[in-house]
């Protein structure tokens, strides 16, 4: 299964592996350092220039239908007779690169898979630079609610200024400076958040039956996914680990946190990954290894039926007790992490079922600086789960009304005694740290 191999008469086949709710799984993407030992690592990819040379749109709706061709997973394409969909849109005129677009997107619709999405030259740019984490933004993070089908705010850094403004998680998004948000993937809106550092942007959210709007000030701070903190208990010091993303930049900080509190030393450790909606695959494959010392992480599986397998490579940097706390905000690599985790017996999980994304998207530049994201992959976990329609199960479960979470986020009392979900994983921690000392 070679999901980075060049194909032929493509042009601008620089891909990223994504995995986050829409499809940054996903939907996110760039920047994506190659894993060690990775046999297929995806390349760099940088923000398309917006003077990018405009396509015959006939040639770019044939080349978006030849990716789709070699890389889509379902090779039945959804049921379509594929080539005569190709037949069918050549043969119209357009009279704009615009209109194309349009005719790719409807073209990409027979799929039926939400995932596999063209996007403009802007809403490529912006996502370029969302994930690179460029200055500019605001720390806006969002997910995909499937109950509702809207985006829904997720868990902000509080330095950020999408937390400043009062942006708090469960807000469904309606527009960003009065443009519709409607059927946009996270990555975009995020995009369109970001512009020039000192800038409004205002937001306008539904909030129960209330619709607000706040005012964020973009900055050219970058804000860490990663927020830490040891807590002293009755039995002993505890890590306390909160990761909103997995960038490019997770593995490392990830790394750095628990070399620190190696040191200290702490007895057990409280991941939280409520509210991640996932990102990068291989983030998400690199910090399942710094936990997990042994055993299947995940098996992909590709368009070609071949099977592969994701393993520990012997290199966690602790086996101390550890406690993983998700939702239904936890997507994608979130979920990669907390199963392999969970089913390899790692870690106790405490919370919510997750979101339930298995699907792997690649995202390439095309020759007028617009961008696709194909879904190439699906994964399951250790044990051969299909995640999609359940999510991971938590051991512990704990359930926190929107209202509880909102107080939480606003009171900053998230991760502390006053967080239900919080308790449950020190008591179920604690279980671990007694059980190990006998």
């Amino acid at each position: 299964m070679n999901f980075g191999g060049k194909m032929q008469g493509l042009t601008c086949v620089k891909v990223v592996w994504l995995v986050v709710p829409l499809l940054l799984s996903v939907a996110l993407p760039t920047l994506a350092q190659p894993s060690p030992g990775s046999p297929n690592p995806p390349a760099q990819l940088s923000a398309p220039s917006p003077k990018a040379a405009q396509p015959n749109p006939k040639a770019l709706i044939d080349e978006v239908w030849q990716i789709v061709t070699r890389t889509y997973i379902d090779t039945s394409f959804n049921g379509q007779n594929w080539q005569a969909v190709r037949e069918q849109y050549l043969a119209r005129n357009y009279a704009s690169v615009e209109e194309a677009h349009q005719a790719i997107k409807q073209m990409l619709q027979l799929l039926g898979d939400r995932y596999t999405r063209f996007m403009t030259p802007e809403a490529f740019r912006a996502a370029m630079v969302q994930t690179a984490g460029e200055p500019g933004n605001i720390g806006l993070k969002l997910h995909w609610d499937k109950r509702i089908k809207a985006l829904v705010v997720g868990l902000a850094a509080e330095a950020s200024p999408a937390f400043k403004a009062g942006l708090l998680p469960g807000d469904r998004l309606l527009s960003i400076d009065g443009r519709s948000t409607q059927n946009m993937f996270e990555y975009e809106a995020s995009g369109l958040s970001t512009g020039t550092p000192g800038t409004p942007v205002v937001l306008s959210v539904k909030r129960g039956q209330q619709t607000l709007q706040f005012t964020a000030t973009r900055s050219a701070e970058k804000f860490s996914p990663l927020y830490s903190r040891s807590q002293i208990t009755a039995f002993g010091n505890v890590g306390y680990i909160r990761l909103l993303e997995f960038g490019p930049n997770a593995s490392n900080s990830m790394q750095t946190t628990i070399q620190a509190f190696e040191k200290k030393p702490v007895v057990g450790y409280i991941l939280d990954l409520r509210s991640n909606p996932g990102g990068l695959l291989y983030a998400g494959i690199e910090l399942t290894r710094q936990w997990l010392q042994s055993g299947t992480i995940l098996s992909m599986t590709g368009r070609d039926r071949n099977v592969e397998k994701e393993q520990a490579n012997q290199r966690a940097l602790t086996s101390k007790p550890l406690v993983v706390l998700v939702d239904e905000g936890s997507a994608a690599a979130s979920e990669i992490l907390a199963s392999a985790l969970q089913e390899n017996q790692r870690a106790v999980l405490v919370g919510t079922p997750t979101y339930g994304q298995n699907s792997v998207q690649s995202v390439r530049g095309l020759t007028n600086a617009s961008g696709l994201a194909v879904t190439i992959a699906k994964w399951t976990t250790a044990k051969g789960l299909d995640i999609s329609k359940t999510g991971i199960v938590p051991d512990v479960r704990i359930n926190l009304t929107p209202t509880q979470r909102q107080d939480l986020v606003r009171k900053r009392s998230l991760g502390t005694s006053a967080d239900p979900q919080y308790k449950a994983a020190i008591q179920a921690l604690s279980q671990q740290v007694k059980g190990s000392s006998r």
